[in-house]
């Protein structure tokens, strides 16, 4: 995997300032939740090591885990080729879903 460091303004984001950022656990490749990021939220994950997502219902920034004590552990960023989409690994600190589910990931359509 080829590293390049790029600054947060490089990504691009939606017509509202977002950023998708889907979190995976670093060790099974399970995918955890997705979320939302701006621009001021990429900057504090990078600088915590923790995930912080902008939340789009309620305007606010939030750590994952602030409130739980779920905590999520940056271990790699990756961005997609088009820089508008984010591939977050972390080590996750019990559950990732609001509902108590590991994954929010955890029903099926089909």
């Amino acid at each position: 995997m080829k590293k390049q460091n790029i600054k947060p303004a490089s990504l691009k984001y939606d017509k509202s300032g977002l950023i998708p950022a889907i979190i995976q656990d670093y060790k099974t490749s399970e995918v955890l939740m997705l979320a939302y990021m701006n621009k001021e939220s990429v900057k504090r994950t990078l600088k915590l090591k923790k995930t912080c997502f902008w939340s789009r219902s309620r305007k606010v920034y939030w750590v994952k885990g602030e409130t739980s004590g779920h905590f999520q552990f940056v271990k790699s960023i990756l961005y997609d080729c088009d820089l508008d989409a984010l591939l977050i690994k972390v080590r996750q600190a019990g559950v990732a879903c609001h509902t108590g589910n590991r994954s929010c990931f955890y029903r099926k359509l089909i």
